[in-house]
């Protein structure tokens, strides 16, 4: 940042120029992304870098309204500037706005582990294709039954919560650096278990044993030990089912008002109520969960993962890995979604086809091709409004519910469509 004034200052003109003055738009950008990312930065070069001393008039406007925020002893980020620009009523916006929050967005993914311009999911290989969960966006997480779509929620859900890093802005107040609080609106399990698949898969000991007591004493030590690190992680669970949109809206309010709010998770879409009359058809109910969750998250600045069953349909289809359109009253899910992910194990469809007789000349090809894909899972990102779509292979260790990239890097791929 230094470095960037530092280069404005030397071009700056003390005195009239009758010539276009030397510029630097870079160095100009780097400043005000400093500067947007830490408020703190603006008071080392207030003293002598005036706004007039930027070439770019847009670059002027926003170390001019972003000063005056600070100066009020107030945060200066791309929301707050948007506000001094007038509150956005569905009309045309000034440009800059979305200058300085693509700015803001470049600086926050510098400095971010990973370099992610969002949230990491802890899932390395899907975060490179993703570039982690974008604030604001909608990411509808679908799968059918036995696919492990909860599983992989409950994965990302904890990675995030368990790396929370925080640090101090300038009025006092507490932001993420990295990982963040999550909400988690468990509509079908109780809180106890969906904290015994999180238990399960920190400890490495079998969600069913847990659940029998079939542990011994070097595992029970596991699980308090285990139970002791996860008081002091920032995941809250909301566990009321048949939960309305204008109720999970109105807890989510509270929830980051009270503690502050980084990523919310839905388990699961189909399970929540709309918020019109009983005699609403299906659809439109779902349409207005849909549109509620969106402007939900643009609302708190929050990624929001809302996971979705899928239609029998696929199960009827020789090639069972699923579509868009097998969404479950798929219109307004896909069309209201910013990216659209889809789990699918081949393991759980060949394990099913096994031939009944071992003697079967059909059996070593069965049998082959389950040692391929056992142990694997594919996320198949069949939307993404930021990126490409394809495909990323992941391990899947189903007694812990548990995912995660694959050890052997040449089994990490990633097919782009």
């Amino acid at each position: 940042m230094n470095d960037a004034a530092r280069k404005i200052a030397a071009v700056a003109p003390s005195e009239q120029h009758y010539r276009e003055a030397p510029n630097n738009i870079e160095a100009e950008q780097a400043l005000l992304g400093a500067i947007l990312m830490n408020n703190d930065a603006y008071y080392r070069v207030s003293d002598f870098l005036k706004p007039i001393h930027l070439y770019e008039p847009l670059h002027r406007k926003i170390f001019e309204v972003a000063g005056d925020i600070i100066r009020m002893g107030k945060i200066a980020n791309p929301v707050t500037i948007k506000t001094e620009n007038g509150r956005y009523d569905g009309g045309f916006q000034a440009f800059n706005d979305a200058v300085a929050l693509a700015i803001y967005m470049a600086a926050v993914a510098k400095e971010r582990d990973g370099g992610l311009s969002g949230i990491s999911t802890g899932i390395h290989s899907l975060d490179s294709k993703m570039g982690g969960l974008q604030r604001s966006d909608l990411i509808v997480l679908a799968g059918r039954p036995g696919m492990g779509k909860t599983s992989l929620a409950t994965n990302i859900a904890y990675n995030i919560a368990a790396s929370y890093e925080s640090e101090v802005q300038s009025d006092g107040s507490m932001k993420a650096k990295n990982g963040g609080v999550v909400g988690f609106y468990s509509l079908e399990m109780s809180s106890e278990q969906l904290a015994t698949r999180i238990i399960s898969e920190q400890t490495e000991v079998s969600s069913s044993k847990i659940r029998r007591g079939d542990i011994n004493d070097a595992d029970f030590e596991k699980l308090v030990a285990c139970s002791r690190m996860m008081q002091k992680v920032p995941l809250y669970i909301d566990q009321t089912g048949g939960i309305s949109i204008a109720q999970l809206s109105a807890r989510a309010r509270r929830l980051k008002r009270q503690r502050g709010l980084d990523v919310l998770v839905v388990d699961y879409i189909q399970l929540m109520t709309g918020s019109g009359k009983s005699s609403d058809n299906r659809v439109q109910e779902i349409t207005q969960i849909t549109t509620g969750l969106k402007a939900l998250g643009k609302e708190l600045n929050v990624p929001i993962i809302a996971l979705s069953q899928l239609s029998r349909q696929v199960e009827s289809r020789d090639d069972k890995r699923p579509q868009l359109s097998d969404l479950r009253e798929s219109g307004s899910i896909e069309q209201d979604a910013d990216v659209v992910l889809f789990v699918f194990r081949e393991e759980y469809y060949v394990k099913n086809s096994e031939p009944r007789d071992i003697h079967d000349p059909k059996y070593p090809e069965w049998e082959a091709l389950f040692d391929k894909v056992k142990g694997t899972a594919d996320v198949i990102i069949a939307k993404q409004r930021h990126g490409p779509t394809g495909t990323v292979k992941l391990a899947f260790q189903a007694e812990f519910t548990r995912f995660a990239d694959l050890a052997d890097p040449s089994f990490t791929q990633y097919e782009e469509q």
